[in-house]
């Protein structure tokens, strides 16, 4: 049976959010229209969405109107709330494997109807109409675990004269009033709720397709640096606040993936602290010609306090290492140490305290803080390593100083969402660094980078090729800007 004229149950509307309730009934019969009129725009918009949404997520939409951006993202759990029962009862006949409920999402009475977590909370527009929205904002906790993520997305206060204009002349669908917000507001209103921003976008700067025009523009000339701040939708994306660290500490795995190191395995566990009550030590053997594979297998009989496993990857390169070796982990907490020892295995323990206590969910190294040792780093992979850092700080919407230091710390079960998702960007990358970065920062991970101090090393010669892998790594920029940019 279907719901027609259900009423909020929580205390009495704003005169505001009557006359939003009274404009949406009104405009339910003709949503269909308004929506097919500026196809291009809401196609676009349902796009990104989805790409920040995880396949599979549950997700809470507040200010569900007709539920179709719901319908779209395809949830395994879709919750609606809106202020509307007209738009209400659409949805409902229209998406009747979604659960919708007429309701006011400021008051916690109505909340109360819903049940459950959500991985994702979705305010689309939404927080234009809201009296209170920072109140709503912090209302909505309860229905967030650590790992939920809110995504606003709303346009931008530049156009509000295009938009009023265009809607004067009646080529927009009629709006109430709403707030006058930017995205530095949104952020600042999240972190007043106890959301931690994690990163904000900027989409469609033609948001028409004027017979491929608008995409082409949409797609070359709108992500780009200056001027994606001129573009007409804003979108933000936060995270609960951490409040305190795990109690047990979680158990971690560090992943050695050595190639031609037989000088440096043993001293990878001799300086290796005990900084988790459950450690374990995958080193993975990469086809080696100067007695690796043998010298690991010694290291880990010579060590039988420690829980040492020792494998040969299946195929070459780092990236393949890293795979076979996170497959076979059992820790809580994945963490690759490269065998050249130019991280310090003493520092490790500032990446565990980082992803135990909640401050990231993708701990990063960095060794462009602290001065490094002499020959640690030539000058040309040094002027390399900060340009690519400042490239892919703008394509991942996150801060990054060295997308390249070998040292890398995320959950097990963030890793095999990103495995689930990998098929988003395929088999591309031999390094191993950025088909986690990438990922990552597809599953909107919270980034954090910690510093090292970076050292020379004493064993064997670096791996790396400046102008072979130089070439590899502008053809991951590429690749960037095609999958999380160009789209």
């Amino acid at each position: 049976m279907i719901e027609t004229t259900a009423a909020p149950t929580g205390g009495p509307l704003s005169p505001r959010q009557q006359s939003v309730r009274a404009l949406f009934d009104a405009l339910a019969p003709g949503i269909d229209r308004w929506v097919s009129r500026h196809r291009a725009f809401h196609e676009a918009d349902r796009a990104y969405l989805r790409f920040l949404v995880p396949e599979g997520a549950s997700v809470l939409e507040v200010g569900c109107g007709a539920g179709d951006v719901l319908a779209f993202l395809a949830p395994s759990r879709g919750v609606g709330i809106d202020l509307s029962p007209r738009m209400v009862e659409r949805a409902r006949v229209r998406h009747p494997n979604l659960e919708f409920h007429v309701g006011n999402a400021e008051d916690p009475a109505d909340l109360a109807a819903i049940e459950g977590t959500f991985d994702v909370i979705l305010l689309s527009d939404t927080i234009g109409f809201l009296d209170d929205a920072e109140e709503t904002l912090r209302l909505l906790r309860r229905f967030a675990t650590p790992r939920t993520r809110v995504i606003a997305s709303y346009h931008s206060r530049l156009w509000e004269p295009v938009l009023r204009l265009a809607e004067r002349l009646g080529m927009k669908m009629p709006q109430a009033q709403q707030n006058w917000l930017s995205t530095a507001d949104t952020m600042n209103l999240m972190e007043l709720a106890g959301w931690e921003p994690i990163k904000r976008e900027w989409r469609q700067l033609l948001p028409v397709r004027l017979l491929g025009l608008g995409t082409l523009v949409n797609r070359v000339l709108a992500p780009l640096p200056g001027v994606r701040r001129l573009c007409l939708r804003n979108y933000v994306v936060a995270r609960p606040e951490p409040e305190a660290e795990l109690v047990p500490p979680p158990s971690c795995t560090v992943l050695v993936p050595c190639r031609n190191e037989r000088g440096n395995i043993e001293n990878a566990i001799l300086r290796l602290p005990r900084f988790a009550p459950d450690l374990e030590v995958i080193y993975v053997e990469g086809h080696s010609r100067d007695g690796t594979y043998e010298e690991c297998l010694r290291v880990r009989d010579a060590h039988p306090d420690w829980d040492i496993k020792v494998m040969r990857q299946p195929g070459k390169g780092k990236g393949d290492a890293v795979r076979a070796g996170f497959a076979a982990a059992r820790g809580e907490v994945l963490m690759i140490l490269d065998a050249d020892l130019t991280v310090p295995p003493e520092s490790l323990p500032k990446f565990y305290r980082a992803i135990a206590s909640g401050q990231g969910e993708f701990v990063n190294g960095t060794r462009l803080v602290y001065p490094m040792a002499g020959q640690a780093m030539r000058f040309l992979n040094l002027i390399a390593n900060r340009s690519f850092a400042s490239i892919f700080s703008f394509l991942l919407n996150q801060r990054f100083t060295d997308t390249l230091c070998g040292t890398k710390v995320l959950w097990k079960r963030d890793y095999e969402q990103i495995v689930a998702n990998r098929h988003y960007f395929g088999d591309f990358d031999p390094f191993g660094d950025f088909d986690l970065i990438f990922g990552a920062a597809k599953l909107n991970l919270k980034f954090v980078e910690v510093p090292i101090r970076y050292a020379d090393r004493s064993y064997g010669e670096t791996q790396i090729s400046r102008f072979r892998h130089g070439a590899l790594l502008a053809r991951m920029v590429l690749f960037a800007w095609r999958k999380l940019k160009a789209f």
